[in-house]
């Protein structure tokens, strides 16, 4: 077991030294502050002027936000993957997969929300979700595809 902790210490070691990942994760997290002020704008308004449930307004600004995410993703951050190409099947399984970090993203607003107040419920969430949503998008959605997987 403690050889399986070293490896893996070891594994997140090399990736932080890592330029090209970094770089990725740069662009992801910029993409992500625009994104996160069209979250946290669309879920103030639906929640405080709109009167919505916590999880409806998260649910409505997270989609927004997603859509323009996959977006500027796709043509910026993953562009030699995606080779600038906007296609609904990348689109799905970007939603698809995003929506971890929705359940993560809306996990902690509600549970947050009973201990802070909601806004800053939010803006705790979406550091969370930035966490589960950068993993995924890199390591799944837009992969790099030069090397063939070996069985």
């Amino acid at each position: 077991m403690l050889d399986t902790g070293k490896a893996l210490f070891d594994r997140a070691r090399k990736l932080l030294r890592d330029r090209a990942l970094f770089l990725k994760a740069v662009s992801f997290a910029l993409i992500g502050v625009v994104n996160t002020l069209v979250d946290f704008g669309l879920f103030s308004l639906g929640y405080l002027y709109l009167g919505l449930p916590i999880v409806v307004a998260n649910v409505c600004s997270w989609t927004v936000a997603v859509t323009g995410s996959y977006v500027m993703n796709s043509l910026i951050t993953f562009a030699a993957e995606s080779k600038r190409e906007l296609r609904a099947k990348t689109y799905a399984s970007f939603v698809g997969f995003q929506l971890g970090g929705l359940v993560a993203n809306t996990a902690t607003v509600v549970v947050a929300s009973y201990f802070i107040p909601v806004l800053l419920a939010k803006a705790l969430a979406i550091g969370v979700s930035f966490l589960v949503n950068f993993s995924l998008t890199n390591f799944v959605v837009f992969r790099s595809r030069s090397h063939p997987r070996t069985p």
